[in-house]
């Protein structure tokens, strides 16, 4: 962290279409004139949707939020391939498959299909390491891999609309989830083929695209001096159990000393051993997340050294 920064926190953006995450993380730099900011999950050009960055201090929980279960919209154009699983790589002069009859009991039942946990494939041109060198510069130079499989869950599908040939569908899902090749496959299955045609992202976690900001309105509430107020607290960002400590033992987190039961000032929440925990002090400012020795009912009985491993402290 760049100890000049200025803002500290966590901002909600609404990326638009046609700009990566890259770009649009500039952007924000360039607008905050800070070097501290990072992402928790990037989306490709061609999506939209919620892009959660962190400012300052909050870039050190931003792999806690990389994490979440995330929610999207996807739009699904049957009858057509793609070579990247997205509009990008549909061949224009490409003659459309024959779409299959389909009743909304079909589609609901193809659907049901793909929730739970199973393997899937990486799209060949993603950002993912193949013997050193990214797979979508494999692709790019026309050479054949066996791209890697990797275990993803869907916890929930589906169906919006139907109205051929563009299927559209939400979908609840846990880390490493390739929505293009979702799209992919259920065109597939389908019997004739299909691309993913729109993407947005609504939810990470707790987190959501309608309290995020555009990019021209980031630009606005720094102009106006008031975009502190937007960003959220790592407090609200991270839904965990908390404990509150004593003031002295607050002065000396940074060092990550044993937690005693003598410093604990209040539990808030419910929590069981191994589970993610937040050290706070008295005004509500997290000081640590760690996790906990043991189960909430009976940690202000306890008094051992292993009652709080520190994970990662904010200082």
């Amino acid at each position: 962290m760049n100890h000049s920064d200025r803002f500290h926190g966590v901002l909600l953006l609404d990326k638009p279409f046609g700009i990566s995450s890259h770009d649009a993380i500039l952007d924000v730099r360039r607008m905050t004139k800070q070097r501290s900011i990072g992402h928790c999950g990037t989306l490709d050009p061609l999506a939209t949707g919620l892009l959660v960055l962190c400012l300052g201090r909050a870039t050190k929980v931003s792999r806690f939020l990389t994490d979440r279960d995330k929610t999207y919209e996807a739009e699904i154009h049957l009858g057509l391939t793609s070579t990247t699983y997205d509009s990008e790589g549909v061949d224009p002069d490409a003659t459309p498959h024959e779409i299959p009859s389909l009743s909304q009991v079909d589609v609901h039942s193809l659907l049901s299909e793909f929730q739970g946990t199973f393997l899937q494939k990486v799209p060949a041109y993603s950002s993912v390491h193949v013997n050193g060198t990214r797979l979508y510069k494999l692709a790019r130079r026309g050479e054949v891999v066996e791209t890697p499989e990797r275990e993803v869950t869907i916890s929930h599908i589906e169906l919006l609309r139907y109205e051929e040939p563009f299927l559209r569908i939400r979908v609840e899902c846990g880390k490493g989830t390739y929505i293009r090749t979702l799209a992919h496959v259920i065109g597939e299955r389908i019997g004739c083929g299909g691309y993913l045609s729109g993407l947005k992202r609504l939810t990470t976690g707790n987190l959501c695209v309608d309290d995020a900001l555009s990019l021209q309105q980031v630009a606005e509430h720094i102009d106006q001096g008031d975009f502190e107020d937007y960003l959220l607290p790592i407090g609200d960002v991270l839904d965990y159990a908390a404990i509150t400590v004593t003031e002295e033992f607050s002065r000396i987190v940074v060092n990550g000393p044993p937690l005693q039961r003598r410093d604990i000032v209040s539990l808030t929440g419910e929590f069981s051993a191994g589970d993610d925990i937040l050290l706070r002090n008295k005004t509500g400012a997290v000081l640590a997340i760690g996790t906990a020795g043991t189960h909430s009912d009976e940690f202000a009985c306890e008094d051992k050294n292993h009652l709080f491993r520190y994970v990662r402290v904010l200082n």
